[in-house]
C-alpha cells in the first residue's frame, strides 16, 4: 500500500506555483499517494500560512509531520540542492556540444556519406568554430550591460576603453557569421585573430599571472562559469580561425 502525503500548493488563475508542481512530481516518483490541496486564491494561501505558522508554500506533510517546501522535501529524501549552484561549466559545455552537433548535421546535409572524408572533417571543424562563436556572441548580446560589467574587469582593452566591451560581441558574431558565409578571409580573419589574441592574453594574465578568481563573461553577464581554461579555449578558437581564414586566402 502506498504511503500518503499531503501537499498544499498555490494554484490560481493568475499563478501556478512551479515548486508546488515539482513537489507533486517528486512525491509521485517516490511512490506516494498525494492529497493535493490546491490553494486557489491569495487570501486562501495567506490563511493557510497563518494557520500553519509557515512563511511559504508549497508545504508537504508526511505521516502527519511537516516536511516543508520543495528544498526541504529534497533534503528529506536525501537529495542535493535543485538547479545549478556555485560555479559550473555546464552552460559553455552545452554550447560547445550543440555547436559541434550543428556542424556535423550541416556538413552531413551537404556531403552525406562523404562525412568521414578529410575535407568533411575540415568543414566540420570550421563550422564548429563558427557556430560556437556565433552562439557565444548571442549569449553576450542578450544583455550587453551585464556582459560588459564582467568583461571590463579582466579584458586589457576594455579596462581602458569601456566601449570595446560593447563592440566585442558584435565582432565575435561577425567573425562567426563570416566563416559560415565563406566571406573573404582577409576581411573576417584579422577581426577574429585580433579579438582572440587580446582575449587570450587578458585571460592568461588575470588567471595565471595575477591569480584572480573571476567569473567568465564568455556566456554572458550572469554566468557562473569560472574564468580560466574555458575562456582561454574560446579565444584560442578565434585565434586559430583567424589564422586559418587568412591562410586560406593566401
Amino acid at each position: 500500500m502506498k504511503s500518503t502525503a499531503k501537499l498544499y500548493r498555490m494554484h490560481t488563475d493568475q499563478h501556478i506555483c512551479p515548486y508546488g508542481l515539482r513537489s507533486k512530481d517528486l512525491l509521485e516518483r517516490k511512490g506516494f499517494e498525494i492529497e493535493d490541496h490546491q490553494l486557489s486564491s491569495r487570501a486562501e494561501t495567506d490563511k493557510f500560512k497563518a494557520q500553519h505558522n509557515v512563511q511559504t508554500t508549497p508545504q508537504t506533510y508526511i505521516d502527519g509531520r511537516r516536511i516543508g517546501g520543495y528544498d526541504d522535501l529534497r533534503t528529506h529524501f536525501g537529495m542535493g540542492a535543485a538547479g545549478q549552484t556555485g560555479t559550473t561549466y555546464t552552460p559553455v559545455l552545452a554550447i560547445f556540444a550543440v555547436a559541434f552537433l550543428m556542424a556535423v548535421a550541416t556538413v552531413y546535409a551537404n556531403m552525406g556519406s562523404a562525412l568521414l572524408s578529410a575535407s568533411a572533417t575540415i568543414n566540420v571543424i570550421e563550422m564548429f568554430v563558427a557556430f560556437s562563436m556565433t552562439i557565444l556572441a548571442i549569449q553576450k548580446l542578450r544583455d550587453l550591460f551585464g556582459f560588459s560589467n564582467s568583461f571590463i574587469t579582466y579584458d586589457l582593452i576594455a579596462m581602458r576603453y569601456l566601449r570595446y566591451a560593447y563592440i566585442y560581441p558584435f565582432a565575435e558574431a561577425f567573425a562567426g557569421l563570416g566563416m559560415m558565409a565563406g566571406l573573404n578571409g582577409l576581411i573576417v580573419g584579422p577581426i577574429s585573430l585580433f579579438i582572440g589574441t587580446v582575449g587570450a592574453i587578458s585571460v592568461y594574465k588575470a588567471v595565471y599571472i595575477d591569480k584572480r578568481e573571476l567569473k567568465c563573461a564568455c556566456v554572458g553577464g550572469d554566468s557562473n562559469v569560472p574564468l580560466g581554461f574555458v575562456s582561454l579555449t574560446e579565444n584560442l578558437f578565434m585565434i586559430a580561425a583567424g589564422i586559418w581564414m587568412i591562410y586560406s586566402q593566401l
